[in-house]
């Protein structure tokens, strides 16, 4: 069981690290323009990431569905799993991209960023509109080949798009002086040419095994429904996010840049912890389908443990070499100060969060989004008071990161409660 583990969560890894450092790259590189640029690629940074994760379910039921039929011994209606997503994600991003465009000043608008932020904001938001077709694609994609048992192809992809995204922006950015509209532009180019990997790779596994490409409403259909639980889960998830950044934005630009820089490492981190929770959902799907659930339930309790120790050990990195990484963002040594005290909350709360995506990705794998759904919605209701009160209180960003650790034992309660229950041990190819 720990090598399959490590089998499919080690190039998860790659691909999931890689896909923050595209944010980190930009945060380092905008960092050394000025703070009102960082501040605002902050906010945009937050709106762009709600505009596309919302979504992410197309990544993750995709991967349960699929695997799900590979455990069942239906390569075909697997791969016709996979098409059907990655049109759901043209049609969504289209919806998407319609509205971001017109809109991005009232979207900036609602975080209430300084007059001297919100340009550079608008700017980046209305750009990287562009790349949100591919974003989603990749999304889509991804959950395909994660469900076919295969997480290499998406780390070379990862790894690629980031190199492309680094070399370009610091082409436009510096070379060609564009400043934040050079770093926007950057990443919209890495972003589409990974899409179009991606789509070469899906249709040569649709040669291979006749499973058509065109549209097909009903899959189409199924694949928005099998998703609108994940969605609202997510979208909770995000509105979490949100209002962390709404309220850092209020407390003046070195609070909101070094709440960007913070929720940068955050996410790198948490994508890093992700990568066993991308194993789950594969294995856990293929075991279902497989209709092998005491299986399903053994990998569960052993990819817990893994995130466990995962997490003791990037809370201890993040400690040790913070002397290393913090001048990559900023000089500015007021960000510093307000950054040392969230980052040893971040680190300390990382045990729990390995356990927290892992059970999150194992439930995702089984289907179980309803579930999900109604947990992450709780979360939110004991989240929001208390990010809302204890930063007014006069604790500042370092009470908006406590706050943060509200969010993570209460994701974890719900979590672990399901978990012990044994009820998303539901089998067969179709959940």
């Amino acid at each position: 069981m720990d090598r399959e583990i490590l089998r499919l969560a080690v190039p998860a890894f790659g691909a999931l690290v890689a896909e923050p450092l595209f944010l980190l790259a930009d945060s380092a590189i905008i960092g050394h323009i000025g703070t009102a640029q960082l501040a605002g690629l902050g906010v945009s940074a937050a709106l762009l990431s709600t505009l596309v994760n919302v979504f992410v379910f197309l990544a993750y039921a995709t991967t349960a569905a699929v695997a799900r039929r590979v455990g069942a011994g239906d390569l075909r209606a697997a791969i016709r799993q996979g098409v059907d997503g990655i049109w759901l994600a043209v049609i969504l991003s289209a919806a998407v991209v319609a509205v971001t465009v017109p809109l991005a000043p009232q979207l900036v608008g609602l975080f209430g960023a300084s007059p001297t932020a919100t340009p550079y904001a608008v700017t980046y938001l209305r750009i990287s509109a562009a790349g949100i077709p591919g974003m989603l694609i990749v999304l889509a994609a991804t959950g395909v080949l994660r469900g076919l048992q295969d997480t290499r192809t998406p780390l070379i992809v990862a790894v690629s798009g980031f190199g492309a995204n680094l070399v370009l922006n610091l082409v436009l950015v510096f070379g060609a002086g564009m400043g934040v509209a050079g770093s926007a532009t950057g990443t919209v180019i890495a972003q589409t040419g990974m899409a179009a990997v991606y789509l070469v790779v899906v249709v040569r596994g649709v040669r291979r095994t006749g499973a058509g490409l065109r549209p097909d409403p009903a899959g189409i259909r199924a694949s928005a429904t099998a998703g609108l639980p994940l969605l609202v889960r997510t979208l909770s998830l995000r509105a979490v996010l949100l209002i962390a950044t709404a309220v850092a934005a209020r407390l003046g630009n070195d609070a909101i840049a070094a709440h960007q820089i913070a929720m940068s490492l955050w996410n790198f981190l948490a994508m890093a912890l992700d990568a066993i929770a991308i194993a789950g959902q594969a294995i856990i799907g293929r075991y279902l389908g497989a209709e092998d659930a005491p299986g399903a339930r053994h990998a569960c309790g052993r990819m817990v443990r893994w995130g466990v120790g995962t997490g003791a050990v990037l809370g201890a990195l993040l400690v040790l070499a913070e002397p290393l990484y913090l001048p990559l963002f900023t000089p500015d040594p007021a960000v510093h100060g307000l950054l040392t005290p969230v980052l040893l909350i971040i680190a300390v709360t990382q045990p729990l969060s390995g356990a927290v995506f892992v059970l999150d990705g194992v439930l995702m794998g089984a289907g179980d989004g309803p579930y999900l759904a109604w947990a992450m919605l709780g979360t939110l209701v004991l989240f929001t008071p208390c990010a809302l009160l204890l930063p007014a209180a006069g604790g500042g960003l370092t009470a908006l990161w406590w706050a943060m650790t509200v969010f993570i034992l209460s994701r974890l309660v719900f979590l672990a409660l399901r978990a012990r229950t044994g009820r998303w041990l539901v089998t067969g190819a179709e959940r």
